[in-house]
């Protein structure tokens, strides 16, 4: 979204015009899903996707239509027949689309608001009237809202309905997007920030790839060939410091996600003894089962509580029997991803270490 968001406020700024137009409902099957967005220019081409195929097309042609007439519209597709047999989408389901068409004219502070709001990392809610009468406001009409429901925008031709906020869902459950009474919700999560202990490979290609997937990201080594812009070009901050004095005072909240990938046992041990009990969403550490249970064991001597030590996810990413550094990457960010996302892991097989200190002695 922050793409999207950042080739809009480009076009805003040369004063052009461009039509906004976004995915908010889908039933059934459908190539995407509510959230996905498109930029049209006036020239055809596009940012951004809907799903492709013939929904797309029309899409486009409508948007074009409407930058001529400045008016927002909600444009229905049931994928069958009608929409698919070119292109094989014969999926059964329903998508409703939003296209707001924006000229330099127009007031844009909705649009100023939600990017300064995104990318700021802040949790906000866009909702979208699909329905003028179950809500009494007109079809098409955008309000921003933050996590207390509060309008902070609004792209709108009438009053805010009534029902707005009361069918809010807190961004802190994590809510995919949904249709109550007539209006798309559409929840744009607060972004997490990602805490690489260990700036080698693996720690470089997990920093771009969950930069891409919308983590903020923060890398700690002792060694500034490995920890620098040229290697982290994503990263918002960069520490470079031995990994003790780094991680003793830093900040890690509720919102962060920790990984340790560092280069060797001795480094692995120590940002875990420090990263284990703190508040973080998820802490996870690379190695083999036999490393992880050595560590581990000299943690709780340390000191580090059994209970903590049980929720570090070691070794951490999805086992899709990674071989290469990419592969390796891959199967961490997926994890990053489906925690974030679903709230928790699906259940898997932990090393016999992780058993072991869920027992009694």
């Amino acid at each position: 979204m922050q793409n999207i968001l950042q080739d809009l406020e480009e076009v805003i700024r040369h004063g052009k015009s461009v039509a906004y137009t976004a995915l908010v409902e889908t039933r059934g099957s459908t190539p995407q899903k509510a959230g996905a967005m498109m930029l049209v220019y006036p020239d055809g081409s596009q940012t951004g996707t809907l799903g492709g195929g013939c929904v797309e097309a029309e899409v486009k042609r409508r948007a074009l239509r409407l930058l001529d007439e400045g008016e927002r519209e909600i444009l229905s597709f049931q994928l069958d027949s009608d929409y698919g047999w070119d292109d094989g989408l014969i999926c059964g389901g329903r998508m409703r689309m939003l296209v707001d068409p924006i000229r330099p004219t127009d007031d844009l502070g909705y649009y100023h608001t939600l990017a300064e709001t995104i990318n700021g990392g802040l949790g906000c809610t866009e909702t979208i009237v699909l329905d003028d009468e179950q809500t009494g406001a007109k079809a098409a009409d955008r309000f921003l809202l933050d996590v207390e429901g509060n309008v902070l925008a609004s792209r709108c031709s009438g009053e805010v309905p009534a029902s707005l906020a009361e069918n809010l869902r807190p961004l802190v459950r994590r809510p995919r997007p949904y249709v109550v009474g007539g209006i798309s919700y559409l929840p744009r999560l607060e972004r997490c920030r990602l805490l690489i202990v260990g700036a080698g490979h693996v720690g470089q290609k997990v920093a771009a790839m969950a930069h891409d997937a919308d983590f903020d990201i923060w890398v700690i080594d002792d060694r500034e060939q490995y920890c620098n812009p040229e290697r982290f070009p994503q990263a918002k901050r960069l520490i470079v410091d031995n990994i003790d004095t780094a991680l003793s005072g830093l900040d890690v909240d509720p919102n962060t996600y920790c990984i340790i990938v560092t280069r060797g046992h001795n480094h692995d041990e120590e940002a875990l003894y420090h990263l284990a009990e703190k508040s973080a969403r998820y802490v996870g550490m690379i190695g083999s089962k036999r490393k992880i249970k050595l560590i581990f064991d000299d943690l709780l001597k340390e000191g580090v509580s059994r209970e903590a030590l049980a929720k570090v996810y070691a070794p951490l990413g999805f086992d899709i029997g990674s071989q290469t550094v990419p592969e390796i990457a891959i199967s961490i960010v997926a994890e990053l991803i489906a925690h974030r996302n679903l709230g928790a892991i699906p259940e898997r097989v932990r090393p016999d270490s992780l058993m072991e200190l869920t027992t009694d002695d």
